[in-house]
């Protein structure tokens, strides 16, 4: 059980550091470009990135450290609804456990003597997986993901910020964006790979979502600085 959960910890600390950095990039990207539709400076380009770099890495972190805990607040009050469940209803959770294992395709015997041996082992433990998807003693820690965002979404604010305030003027734009549609497919298929979505989907949706937002992010700059 030691191993899983530390697996379980390790892959929410990837997790959180993939989601921070692809955040990261998309964040600030839609802002140097869009005050690079406005203005030519690169200190106020640059100013304004970092700002927004340091806005979203205390943003990011704080809201990974939030979600994370109501997750595991949710799953604390699931376990005690189950404790008594349990306690008042024993039969009926034993039932359900044999309709889940049922639906299937188990056969009704084979439903029956599974759910016998694994009540009879852990009946809460059995009866919190069959119903809420989770299982005990997994919590993630709230720290650890807040932490990973707070280091990966500067990191990958980073990019567009370099890449815009030091490449030469008449090629950042584009360059930047280049760089920020390569970064943002590897982060989308990152993603998609540690929560087992399809890859090619997931890829593309995030490349256009960084295609969407700086072609908007640099219209309303450049309406902004006419």
């Amino acid at each position: 059980m030691k191993t899983n959960q530390d697996l379980a910890q390790k892959n929410n600390i990837i997790r959180a550091a993939v989601m921070g950095a692809n955040d990261g990039i998309l964040s600030v990207s839609g802002i140097v470009i869009g005050v690079a539709g406005a203005t030519t400076s690169s200190f106020a380009i640059f100013i304004a990135g970092f700002a927004g770099a340091l806005a979203g890495t205390v943003s990011m972190a704080m809201g990974e450290y939030v979600s994370v805990h109501s997750e595991n607040d949710a799953q604390k009050k699931a376990i005690i609804r189950q404790k008594s469940a349990l306690q008042n209803n024993y039969h009926e959770e034993f039932d359900f456990v044999k309709e889940r294992y049922m639906q299937q395709g188990i056969s009704k015997e084979l439903a029956l003597t599974a759910t016998t041996e694994l009540m009879n082992q852990d009946p809460l433990g059995t009866t919190i997986k069959e119903r809420y998807g989770f299982t005990q003693h997994h919590e993630i820690s709230a720290v650890s993901a807040a932490i990973s965002s707070m280091i990966a979404f500067p990191l990958g604010s980073l990019l567009p910020m370099l890449a815009m305030t030091l490449l030469p003027e008449h090629i950042r734009i584009m360059a930047t964006g280049i760089a920020v549609l390569i970064a943002l497919g590897i982060t989308g298929f990152m993603a998609a790979h540690l929560s087992g979505a399809d890859k090619q989907k997931a890829t593309i949706r995030n490349i256009m979502a960084g295609v969407f937002t700086m072609i908007i992010t640099y219209l309303i700059g450049s309406l902004i600085g006419a």
